[in-house]
């Protein structure tokens, strides 16, 4: 048994929760700890459901002016240090194992965010991690999974907080797509709504164009990716929200999926709420203070959601950010790191990327397994971990994305593309590694005199000239995109990487190019680069008696 702790600093209020987990059932990781197989046929949950140990919540609204102003209030971050030390001590006192604290979009969009993060490890002994919204959809997206069994349907996942709205598709348990948006309850009740009257035709028309015309892109990708004639089997909400929508707004029958909200019943409601101010809202409904004004936006949210993929009812399985990061935290303490896991997860993050740009797949898949066979061969000289394996895999992957935009100097342009994507699964500083791997596979070398690779951290740096340099080396080896080599393993003789090389016998051009990029492999390891013919060759036929 495991006893973790996860709190959500979100927009509109901060949230702890600390349960008891006991290890998945016996075999339930088995058959190479395939995450869909842990799940069973049925959906069932990988882990025994959580037991509540303890529970509580700050009405904190650190959105407050953030999305107007860009920055956190003094006196607000000082009532979010208050409360992340009153959760402190109920941590303590539970004694748990693990814990997580993530902040959402009012952090990461405050330009003072870093002093709220600096001060809730001073003041309440609490270390923050502001995530990005592709990390929230991720761990919303566990959560999910854990509680709604959707075997082989189509999901889209619909996740409403105070700053942002996260929409991810997925495809069994495949996550196909997934977009974080500027569409929040907070942020739009600071922009739109912030007299607190009740709500106007005008008033109305302008949250619901805004609420279109921010998501119009994302759901016209969801849309070309559901495919003609293809539609959503089951959409999803999460969110605090959702949950009190579910209770004003539940469907006349229980649905086979848990809860869920009628959509007919909710526009009625919408239409009501709007009338009243917040206030009344309040008495008449049952609502907290800081629920009776983001309700409003997050209904229409909601609303034109369903209607767009025409869906009667939505449901709302009654978990949220707090619950993947437990499902994550559980994950990491019975079963450890899932590397295989993990490279597939970020590998399919890559490639939707790279399909987006019209990259080439297959080059950019054979170099990543070259570079892949590279790092493990030069294991004893670059001494990184399986994380940064991933990283390089990554980087591979990418490197030719900036094509897209012109060939000349696309080594740059594929930097700009991968450091302002969204790419599941890697933390911004990864990514940042990531893109300036995939900026340096050509042409300079990395300088401190570039600030994209000046804006890194010594470690950071260190590891992109490592991976930078193998990258190079397994970009050469493919240099026409002709697959004119099928393998390569390497062995360190010496102060030599003799590298063993199979394909067609026509590769001069690529032993070439092998050798004049071989420059930062020998500044990044000392070695210098010898290249031997290892291709199987047939035997010639006996000779005759």
């Amino acid at each position: 048994m495991a006893r973790l702790a996860a709190i959500d600093i979100g927009s509109n209020a901060i949230r702890l929760r600390i349960v008891d987990v006991d290890p998945p059932a016996l075999g339930a990781f088995g058959a190479g700890r395939d995450p869909a197989l842990a799940a069973g046929s049925t959906g069932a949950p990988r882990f025994h459901p959580f037991r509540d140990v303890h529970a509580d919540r700050a009405s904190v609204r650190l959105g407050h002016d953030v999305f107007t102003k860009g920055r956190l209030e003094s006196g607000v971050i000082g009532a979010a240090c208050e409360a992340l030390r009153r959760f402190r001590t109920a941590m303590d006192a539970a004694k748990v194992d693990r814990y997580r604290a993530v902040a959402t979009s009012a952090a990461r969009e405050a330009q003072n965010g870093d002093l709220f993060a600096e001060r809730a490890a001073r003041e309440a002994g609490v270390h923050v991690e502001v995530i990005e919204g592709i990390e929230e959809a991720r761990l919303v997206q566990l959560a999910v999974r854990e509680r709604v069994p959707l075997g082989g349907r189509t999901a889209l996942l619909v996740d409403i907080g105070g700053g942002s709205t996260e929409l991810t598709l997925l495809r069994g348990r495949e996550a196909i797509f997934s977009r974080s948006l500027p569409v929040g309850t907070v942020r739009m009740v600071e922009t739109f709504l912030e007299d607190r009257r009740p709500m106007d035709a005008g008033h109305r028309r302008l949250i619901e164009e805004y609420v279109d015309r921010v998501m119009v892109e994302a759901m016209r990708e969801i849309v070309e990716l559901l495919g003609q004639g293809s539609g959503v089997d089951l959409l999803v909400g999460t969110g605090g929200n959702i949950e009190t929508l579910a209770d004003l707004c539940p469907v006349p029958s229980p649905s086979a999926d848990g809860r869920a909200i009628d959509v007919g019943a909710m526009s009625r409601l919408l239409d009501e709420m709007a009338a009243k101010t917040p206030e009344e809202r309040a008495q008449i409904y049952g609502l907290r203070p800081d629920r009776a004004d983001t309700i409003v936006p997050a209904a229409t949210v909601l609303g034109r959601v369903a209607r767009a993929f025409a869906q009667p009812l939505i449901v709302a399985p009654g978990v949220g950010l707090k619950e993947g990061v437990l499902v994550d935290l559980a994950h990491a303490h019975f079963l450890g790191p899932d590397f295989r896991g993990e490279t597939a997860a970020v590998s399919d993050a890559c490639t939707r990327l790279g399909r987006r740009y019209h990259f080439d797949e297959q080059h950019g898949a054979l170099v990543a397994r070259f570079a892949e066979r590279l790092f493990d061969d030069l294991a004893p000289r670059h001494r990184l971990d399986q994380r940064d394996r991933i990283l390089l895999r990554a980087a591979a992957l990418l490197h030719d994305v900036g094509d897209f935009v012109r060939y000349e100097g696309h080594h740059k342009h594929s930097h700009y593309i991968i450091i302002h994507s969204d790419l599941m699964g890697l933390t911004p500083e990864e990514r940042a590694i990531v893109a300036n791997i995939a900026r340096y596979h050509r042409k300079s070398p990395p300088s401190m005199d570039h600030d994209n690779f000046r804006a890194l951290s010594r470690d950071a740096r260190a590891k992109v000239k490592a991976m930078a340099a193998i990258l190079r080396v397994a970009d050469a080896l493919d240099r026409e995109h002709r697959a004119k080599v099928t393998a390569v393993s390497g062995r360190i003789e010496g102060d030599t990487l003799v590298l063993e090389v199979q394909g067609a016998e026509d590769r001069a051009l690529e032993e070439w190019t092998v050798v004049a990029k071989a420059g930062m492999l020998r500044d990044a390891f000392g070695l210098e680069v010898r290249m031997v013919d290892a291709t199987p060759r047939s035997l010639p036929p006996p000779a005759a008696a």
